[in-house]
């Protein structure tokens, strides 16, 4: 990799110092993705200058290109960037670790309370919440990605596919950057892609270290699949989840926002592992730990296993479904950094590599408004059925089903999180202490 008159400037941390700095922005990483990133840029650009300007918004390019959660994945980069693999596996473990213990610790006492009066009518206020929540990411994020036609196109084909024909995900999303290639090379101005500047030295093809790092990776990820296959089999409730987020890791494009609803419709249609409502209560959990917001597919797996323990019991189980869900989650992670690091420049000279990435983050768009109509139908209706009609397949509420107290606090939550402009933490405590008063009464 090629360093930059600004990166030689830097200053070289410590292993310990790295430790100690990336432990607090573990505890400290509220706010998703864009609060992460932040945290990260004053803790190590601004303050500390450890890394330089430039290399930190070229590394945080290159980690939109990848499946997963771009925050870990940019710290995992930093990491290895100042003190190689050990340096990036505790940076991005660190990330990683603190959210993770206070997500199972939640998924446990949630397990165990969800049938109280009470816990019921508190998640009712921070299911409205999350619904707010959603609707700011969507426009947030439309706001930065769909800048020319083709893309706000691409966004609209993602949400129709998605909510009218309930196409694949993995489907939309490698079809939006297929397309965005084939543009990228046609015409690049319908995707807004500035030419590439002139290419320096570049480094020598690193496939070495590429390929054991895949191999090395690989092998770990893979390893307790193995030993599940070979002692409790591909029947298990185990196996179904490891192999399920496997799946979810590589197609996980645009963040933890732009996947919720896919994982939704499998976790509840297709394997009946828990509630759509429960499913909204997990990402209201996720929204108040530090970490990545991924995390919510940690609360997926302990209540898929929870329920269906045999031969464990179901606190181990649980602990066991858990463990496997945020280990097949964020191995491949470390796998995509390890194994693409070295090739980061050249990379970043590819016009049609960026095609694509423009091109899935414009459909992501898409895929967010499908979430935001999923969580709105659920919220606030109690029966939502589908409607089919050829290759139609939508999703629609019995209108008579609507809960006047979760519409009594969504108005709430919008009224809170676009007038008053409150952050998540105190959105989600006001709407569920609303929700507890909407109960007493």
């Amino acid at each position: 990799m090629t360093v930059s008159g600004a990166d030689r400037g830097r200053s070289q941390p410590s292993f310990a110092a790295l430790l100690r700095v990336f432990t607090r922005i573990g505890f400290l990483s509220f706010g998703g993705p864009a609060g992460q990133i932040a945290l990260m840029h004053r803790e190590l650009v601004e303050q500390r200058s450890w890394v330089a300007e430039e290399d930190f918004l070229h590394a945080l390019n290159f980690c939109h290109l990848l499946p997963g959660p771009e925050a870990q994945q940019l710290a995992t980069w930093i990491g290895w960037r100042l003190h190689g693999m050990r340096g990036g596996l505790a940076a991005g473990m660190l990330f990683v670790v603190p959210g993770a213990a206070v997500m199972l610790a939640l998924s446990m006492l949630y397990a165990v309370a969800a049938n109280l009066g009470w816990v019921a009518a508190l998640f009712l206020g921070v299911k409205a919440a999350v619904l707010a929540i959603v609707v700011q990411a969507l426009l947030r994020i439309a706001g930065r990605a769909l800048d020319t036609g083709a893309k706000r196109a691409l966004a609209a084909a993602a949400f129709v596919g998605l909510f009218a024909f309930a196409l694949p995900f993995p489907l939309i999303v490698l079809g939006a950057g297929v397309i965005g290639m084939l543009i990228a090379r046609a015409q690049p101005d319908w995707l807004a892609l500035k030419p590439s500047g002139t290419p320096g030295a570049l480094p020598a093809r690193p496939w070495r270290t590429t390929v054991l790092s895949v191999l090395v990776w690989g092998a770990i990820w893979a390893a307790p699949m193995a030993l599940i296959a070979v002692t409790l089999g591909q029947g298990h409730v185990l196996w179904q989840v490891g192999a399920f987020f496997s799946q979810l890791a590589i197609v996980t494009f645009g963040g933890a926002y732009a996947v919720l609803a896919y994982m939704a419709q499998e976790a509840v249609q297709g394997f009946g592992w828990l509630q759509a409502g429960e499913m909204a209560d997990g990402l209201g959990l996720a929204e108040t730990t530090p970490g990545p917001l991924i995390l919510v597919t940690q609360f997926v797996g302990y209540l898929a296993a929870y329920r269906a323990p045999e031969p464990f019991t179901p606190l181990v189980a649980g602990l066991l479904g858990a463990g496997l869900t945020t280990w097949v989650t964020f191995a491949p992670c470390f796998l995509w950094i390890f194994a693409l690091a070295p090739w980061i420049d050249r990379l970043g000279q590819a016009v049609w590599l960026k095609g694509g990435l423009a091109a899935v983050t414009a459909a992501v768009v898409g895929v967010i408004a499908n979430l935001t109509a999923w969580f709105a139908l659920h919220v606030l209706f109690a029966r939502v059925g589908v409607v089919e009609a050829g290759m139609l397949r939508l999703s629609w509420p019995e209108l008579a089903s609507f809960d006047w107290r979760a519409g009594v606090l969504t108005a709430l939550a919008f009224a809170l999180a676009f007038g008053a402009r409150w952050g998540v933490l105190r959105l989600l405590a006001a709407c569920a202490a609303g929700g507890l008063v909407l109960s007493a009464l």
